[in-house]
C-alpha cells in the first residue's frame, strides 16, 4: 500500500512540476508577437549545413509555399535532395550555378564569374513575391574567397522584403553576415566517417 502511495505522490509532484513549467513556457510563447522573414545562417566545420536548409525547404513546401534554391559552389552533379524537391513542380525553383569547388576549377576568374551569375539569380529569386524561402547554398564559401562583394551582399540581404526567409549555408561565415542574421547555427565536428576512409555515399552525402 505504501508503494502505491509513494507512486501517487511522485505522480502528483511530477504533474505539479510540469504544470508550472507549462505555464512558464506558455507565457514565453505568448510574449513573442513579431512575425518577419528571417535571415538564417548555417555554418561551422560539421556536416549538415545544407541538409538542414533543405529540411527547412521541405517544411515550407509542405505548407504549399514556394522555395528557390541557388547553389554557389557545387557542380551540376545529381543529388537526392534536388531530385526529391523537384517533385514539387512549380513550387520549387532550383539553380546549380557553381563550377565545382575551388580546388577543382583552379581558375579564380571563372569562379568569380560563376559566383556573380549565381548572385544575380539569387537576387531575382529574392525579388519574386511568390517565393517564401530562398536557400543560398554554399554562398559562405564564395564570400570567404572574395568572389562577391561582402558589403553589397549583406546590404541586399538586409534590404530584402519583410516576409522573405533566406538561408545561407557554408563554412566560415563572415562576421558581418553573422551580425546581420536573425538565426545562426554552427555545426560542430565531433566525428566524421570520412576520416575512417568511408567515401561519399548516395543518400548521405548526395
Amino acid at each position: 500500500m505504501s508503494e502505491n502511495n509513494d507512486a501517487d505522490r511522485q505522480a502528483q509532484r511530477h504533474r505539479a512540476k510540469m504544470e508550472k513549467r507549462k505555464a512558464v513556457q506558455d507565457a514565453e510563447v505568448a510574449s513573442k508577437t513579431i512575425e518577419k522573414g528571417l535571415l538564417i545562417v548555417n555554418t561551422g566545420p560539421g556536416k549538415g549545413k545544407s541538409t538542414a536548409a533543405f529540411g527547412l525547404a521541405m517544411r515550407m513546401l509542405g505548407h504549399g509555399r514556394k522555395v528557390g534554391v541557388v547553389q554557389f559552389i557545387k557542380g551540376a552533379w545529381s543529388t537526392g535532395e534536388r531530385g526529391a524537391l523537384e517533385r514539387f513542380g512549380d513550387l520549387i525553383e532550383w539553380y546549380t550555378m557553381g563550377e565545382g569547388f575551388t580546388w577543382e576549377t583552379q581558375d579564380k576568374a571563372r569562379d568569380i564569374e560563376a559566383a556573380e551569375k549565381a548572385w544575380e539569380k539569387a537576387r531575382a529569386l529574392m525579388a519574386d513575391p511568390e517565393i517564401a524561402l530562398v536557400i543560398l547554398d554554399e554562398m559562405n564559401i564564395a564570400l570567404r574567397y572574395d568572389y562577391l562583394p561582402l558589403a553589397d551582399v549583406v546590404a541586399a540581404l538586409k534590404d530584402r522584403r519583410d516576409d522573405l526567409h533566406v538561408v545561407v549555408t557554408g563554412r566560415n561565415a563572415k562576421p558581418e553576415l553573422i551580425e546581420a542574421a536573425d538565426l545562426v547555427t554552427e555545426m560542430t565536428l565531433v566525428k566524421h566517417h570520412f576520416a575512417a576512409g568511408v567515401k561519399a555515399q548516395e543518400g548521405i552525402e548526395f
